[in-house]
């Protein structure tokens, strides 16, 4: 298979549909070889606008949503970013590339092993995998400039939202399926935050994050 091949067309017929513009997130996009990050058996579908299996019930997000995480954050390579929900580390590649470092978490220690495995080969030094719980918190490490959640959540915990600089930015797809929401927070003061409603998805949920309880009749 043609990976350089399938890695263009993913961008000029996947991402750029989606609003993707930006001339550096799209060489970003053109320049991660998404294969290294896929488990062997789906290589073949490394560059498919779908989810691919990842082991232990995890998946990869289509190339779109992760393209989009990243340009909306709109990184500009002096951020400390933290991201919760390593899977592959496909997407702790794209926000490596685009900030000064990235320590992600993943709760699940297998996966958090095979994405380290994934990055070096990639050839990404400033990225840091821990095994970790996103959903406990404060992270070691913070405030940070920037946080990404790799999965949905049914609404942002205010502990996460304060390990935020002041002028930082979160980005989380918030709510539960099918209605989903990508959305911006930014923390414009000590105790103020903004928020914006960007676009409509519906991804997995993370763990371990406080879901809305249902009432049965």
């Amino acid at each position: 298979m043609n990976f350089e091949q399938a890695r263009f067309k993913m961008v000029e017929q996947q991402i750029r549909p989606w609003k993707v513009l930006d001339p550096q997130v799209l060489a970003i996009l053109g320049s991660v070889p998404r294969e290294l990050f896929t488990p062997e058996q789906y290589q073949f579908m490394a560059y498919v606008d779908e989810e691919i299996p990842l082991p232990g019930g995890h998946v990869m997000l289509p190339p779109r949503i992760d393209a989009r995480l990243m340009h909306d954050l709109e990184l500009q390579g002096t951020e400390s970013v933290l991201e919760i929900g390593t899977g592959s580390g496909y997407r702790t590649a794209l926000l490596a590339r685009r900030a000064r470092e990235v320590l992600s978490l993943e709760i699940d220690a297998a996966q958090a092993d095979a994405a380290r495995r994934h990055l070096q080969a990639a050839g990404i030094h400033n990225a840091r995998v821990i095994q970790g719980d996103g959903a406990k918190s404060p992270v070691q490490g913070g405030p940070f400039d920037a946080i990404v959640l790799g999965g949905s959540v049914s609404e942002v915990p205010q502990s996460l939202l304060d390990q935020l600089k002041v002028g930082g930015r979160l980005i989380a797809i918030v709510g539960e399926d099918p209605v989903m929401q990508a959305t911006l927070f930014v923390r414009t003061g000590e105790r103020q935050f903004t928020s914006t409603a960007l676009w409509d998805t519906s991804v997995p949920a993370l763990q371990n994050f406080a879901r809305p309880a249902r009432f049965s009749f």
